[in-house]
Formats: structure tokens, C-alpha cells, sequence
């Protein structure tokens, strides 16, 4: 028995000595990954060019008849070699199309990326090169937007033709990004304009008064706080409050203007949307179709790729990222089969 308790402790202690050996080699690695605190970002390209051409050679093969795909496949790899052959004699000559995209938040927080990544396109883009920006978002904080559209306005001072194209929504604050491109185009159904300010602030002080709560706000200077959550506010405080929202509009009525000059801000600027068709018979866009037509016309004639700045990621932030993702999904069918549900009763 003795013996025996003596060979279950050596094994236990073989196993913690490999335990620990395994956490101090992941401890050294990660910090040999994350280095001196260095920018670790890479730059992803893809050229939508041979994607697409890859795609439309699978598929012409799954269609032919087995015997003959042999056949077929060997033209595909001597045209691949022909157009290399050419491209190494006479150069490429096409222009490029650089494809970013940006996913907005109430915080504008990829506008970081994004000036990045406009950073690296405008240091390697020719005079004839192109930029499209696939663009969604609904808006935010005005200074964040503020960010993010004069990040955009660097690709019309530095003379690049730049083109931004709205599949799903570019409202408020994302359509003051979008209308700084030379060609705003958008989907029949995408919802754009919302050109209009909106703040909104909860106050409790009669719940507080209610229960004899003092707040006490000090400040130094008239305007410090005009209205505040925990205070009384005063008609005075909101009638500042009220012209810094007019100061704000004004300020997103000129911005626009600026860029759309032909635009009847009377119009437009009142804070609705509008649907891609409408949005088009008022001037709010130049033209009406999705992102992914405009790309493939523009295969035509031209190289697309897409640019990308990707942050690497440690094993907890992917994971972390898998769980996050699960519970949206998770959530966002609950949401739908509720959906559902509705309209089976009916």
C-alpha cells in the first residue's frame, strides 16, 4: 500500500513539473509574441481579379462532363501561363482599384484602421488608381464621425477619384463620411441622409428631491454644465443646450454642402432618411446598385484589390471572440424564431 501511495505521488509530481514547464514555455511565447509593445499590424491583399477567375473555373469544371475536365483544366493553366507571360513582357499597365471597408459603431471606433489603411493606399496609389470604400454605418458621437470623415476627405486632397458605396446604411455620421467621395453609390434599398442632430439626457432630481437626495453640481464658468442627470436644470440650460444643437446641425449642413453643392439642404437636412431610390431623386447619391456590381464592372478594366489592416490575436481574444459570436447567434435566432412565431399565429 505504502508503495503504492509512493508511485501515485511521484506520477502527480511528474505531472505538475509538466504542467508548469507548459505554462512557462505559452508565458514566454506570448510574451515573445507581443514583443516591445512594436506595431505587429499586417496589411492583407487580395486581388478580386484571380478570386473571381478561380471561381469561374471551378465552376465551368464541375459543369463539364467528367471526361472532358482534363482537357479543360490544361487550357486554364496554359492561359494562366500566357497572361504571365504577358504581364512579365509588357508590364501591367491597368490601374488599380484599392477596396477598404469600414463598419461603424456608435464610436466610430475602426476610424483608427481606417486612417491606416488610407495611409498605406495613398503611398503606393498611382495617379490613375482608384479608391472604393464599402461603407455602413448609422451614425454616432459627432466627434468621432468628425474623425472619420476627415480621414476620408485625405483620399479627395490627395486627388485619388474615390468612390464609396453603400450597401445596407450610411446615416447621420455615415453619411458624412460617404458624401466626402467624388461618387456615392448605394443600394435600392440602403437608408442614407438622417442629416440632423439628437441628444438625450434622463434626469432624476425630483425622484431624488422625493426622497430628501441633495446633488450638489459645482462648476466654474456660466456654461460649464447646461443640463445635467443628477440636478435641477433650469430653462436657461436648456436653451444653451438646445443652440449647441443648432450649432452642431449648422456645422453638418455646411460640411455636406461643401461636398454635395447641388444638394437643397432645406430639403434634406432634416434629419430624416431615405431609401436608396428615393435617396437618388433627391440627390443625396449619384447612382443606384450594390457594391459587389460595381466591383465587378469595374474587374473589367482595371485590378481590384482589397486592403485590409489586421491586428494579430492572442489565443484569449480569439477565444473570446468565439464566444461573443456564439451569443449573437445564439441570441439573434432566438430573435428570429420569436419572429416566426408571429407570424405562424397569424
Amino acid at each position: 500500500m505504502t508503495e503504492w501511495l509512493s508511485e501515485l505521488g511521484m506520477f502527480l509530481a511528474q505531472c505538475l513539473i509538466v504542467a508548469a514547464s507548459f505554462a512557462a514555455v505559452l508565458l514566454v511565447t506570448i510574451k515573445a509574441r507581443s514583443g516591445s509593445g512594436e506595431d505587429k499590424a499586417q496589411i492583407r491583399l487580395e486581388e478580386l481579379n484571380r478570386r473571381r477567375r478561380r471561381r469561374q473555373q471551378r465552376l465551368r469544371l464541375a459543369a463539364t462532363d467528367a471526361g472532358q475536365r482534363k482537357a479543360l483544366a490544361k487550357r486554364f493553366r496554359r492561359a494562366a501561363k500566357s497572361r504571365r507571360k504577358e504581364s512579365d513582357k509588357a508590364g501591367d499597365s491597368r490601374s488599380t482599384v484599392w477596396v477598404l471597408d469600414f463598419q461603424g459603431d456608435l464610436k466610430a471606433s475602426a476610424t483608427g484602421k481606417l486612417s491606416d489603411e488610407i495611409s498605406a493606399v495613398l503611398d503606393a496609389a498611382g495617379e490613375d488608381d482608384e479608391v472604393v470604400v464599402r461603407l455602413e454605418s448609422a451614425g454616432g458621437l459627432v466627434h468621432a464621425y468628425g474623425h472619420a470623415a476627415a480621414e476620408m476627405d485625405r483620399l479627395r486632397q490627395a486627388g485619388l477619384k474615390t468612390t464609396v458605396c453603400v450597401d445596407k446604411v450610411a446615416a447621420s455620421g455615415g453619411y458624412m463620411m460617404a458624401c466626402c467621395a467624388d461618387h456615392l453609390r448605394a443600394a435600392p434599398f440602403a437608408v442614407l441622409g438622417s442629416i440632423g442632430v439628437v441628444a438625450q439626457l434622463p434626469n432624476v432630481h425630483r425622484l431624488l428631491k422625493r426622497h430628501d437626495i441633495d446633488v450638489d453640481v459645482l462648476t466654474a464658468g456660466q456654461y460649464k454644465r447646461t443640463l445635467t442627470v443628477f440636478g435641477e436644470n433650469t430653462e436657461e440650460g436648456r436653451e444653451k443646450f438646445l443652440g449647441e444643437l443648432d450649432t452642431v446641425h449648422d456645422l453638418f449642413k455646411q460640411y455636406v454642402a461643401e461636398r454635395r453643392p447641388r444638394l437643397d439642404m432645406q430639403e434634406v437636412a432634416t434629419g430624416e432618411t431615405w431609401y436608396g431610390t428615393q435617396a437618388m431623386d433627391n440627390g443625396l447619391i449619384d447612382e443606384l446598385g450594390t457594391s459587389a456590381a460595381y466591383l465587378a464592372d469595374r474587374m473589367q478594366e482595371a485590378r481590384v484589390i482589397t486592403l485590409s489592416l489586421q491586428q494579430p490575436q492572442g489565443v484569449m481574444e480569439r477565444l473570446g471572440l468565439s464566444v461573443s459570436r456564439g451569443i449573437e447567434r445564439t441570441a439573434q435566432r432566438g430573435l428570429e424564431a420569436l419572429d416566426a412565431s408571429r407570424w405562424q399565429k397569424r
